[in-house]
C-alpha cells in the first residue's frame, strides 16, 4: 500500500467531513470555532485542513455520551 493510499484512509478532507455529518460550509466554520464542541482540530497541509478519522469516530462517541 502507498503512502498517500494509506495518509487518505486515516484522514477525511473537510468536504468529506462536511459530507459525512450533512453539514454547510457554515455549520462546519461554527463547530471549529466553538471550544464548548471540542471538535477534533484538524491537520493543516497548505490549505487545506484533514482530519483524522479516528479523531472524529471519538468525537461522535463522546457527543453520544452527552445527550444520552
Amino acid at each position: 500500500m502507498e503512502l498517500m493510499e494509506v495518509l487518505m484512509q486515516a484522514y477525511l478532507t473537510r468536504p468529506q467531513v462536511k459530507e459525512r455529518y450533512q453539514i454547510s460550509e457554515m455549520t462546519m466554520w461554527r463547530w471549529e470555532q466553538n471550544p464548548l464542541l471540542n471538535f477534533p482540530k484538524p491537520m493543516v497541509v497548505g490549505r487545506r485542513k484533514y482530519f483524522r478519522e479516528e479523531d472524529l469516530t471519538a468525537w461522535e462517541r463522546e457527543r453520544a455520551k452527552v445527550s444520552a
